[in-house]
């Protein structure tokens, strides 16, 4: 739809992806971020830029309870309890999705997991090792700005803010709209303070690849998407063929 220019830029971000996979191996990618802080948007982004297979564990473990899989019936076997799905079968399922021919060719991005630090101890000792990790980092009084003015229409399904969307000033549509519970300023104080914890907690294991970028810059939208492609490009090719080692010479 996008016409004949936007085709062709696409065949040739295809090319370059597939020939520099086939050259170096396909891009492995950690994104982690607090609710709020952007980590969707980006993601989306760097599917685009880097062609990888966008991989969240949520929609891994719906996928195999759906299907009606081996691990999934022993992830479902804890949910119908009310119990957290054990690591490793999450891992597993993981592993299970890594090894699959199109993550294979195409590299991965991994979204927000591992999130504690026994989930990175059981990735390492399962051999799975990224290139980058690329952490979001926005102040918690922004995030709960960002999360806290949001409301749903539950007839639309769309999603405003009271301050950054505003809703229509329709009556109808003002009276029916939701505040989720997990979107109060209480609830996410204690999501963030969960995740505070657990990204120091994990940061140890991927201190040498870790990229953080600031998700609440003063240069907006573009300028963040900017820099993690270029923190990303920067990252993978460090991995690939190590980093760069330069000394500069110059007269007063």
């Amino acid at each position: 739809n996008g016409g004949f220019k936007e085709n062709v830029t696409r065949v040739q971000r295809e090319l370059f992806q597939g020939i520099n996979n086939s050259r170096f191996g396909a891009p492995h990618i950690i994104i982690s971020g607090a609710p709020g802080s952007g980590k969707g948007t980006q993601c989306e982004n760097i599917v685009k830029q880097f062609g990888v297979v966008h991989i969240s564990t949520g929609d891994i473990l719906r996928e195999h309870v759906k299907g009606g899989t081996d691990l999934g019936k022993q992830a479902k076997a804890f949910m119908e309890k009310g119990e957290l799905v054990p690591d490793q079968l999450v891992i597993d399922m993981v592993k299970a999705k890594l090894s699959e021919t199109e993550v294979q060719k195409k590299g991965w991005l991994l979204d927000g997991f591992p999130r504690t630090p026994a989930q990175a101890e059981a990735m390492a000792a399962a051999g799975i090792s990224a290139n980058v990790f690329l952490q979001l980092e926005v102040p918690d009084e922004v995030l709960v700005e960002r999360i806290c003015g949001r409301r749903t229409d539950p007839v639309t399904g769309k999603i405003y803010h009271l301050k950054f969307n505003p809703p229509p000033s329709d009556p109808a549509v003002q009276a029916r709209l939701v505040h989720r519970a997990d979107d109060t300023e209480e609830a996410l104080r204690t999501r963030l303070v969960a995740y505070h914890n657990n990204v120091n907690g994990i940061l140890d294991f991927y201190k040498d690849i870790s990229v953080t970028v600031n998700g609440h810059s003063n240069g907006g939208f573009k300028e963040n998407v900017t820099r993690v492609q270029r923190e990303l490009f920067q990252g993978i090719n460090n991995s690939r063929f190590g980093a760069p080692h330069i000394i500069i010479s110059g007269a007063p």
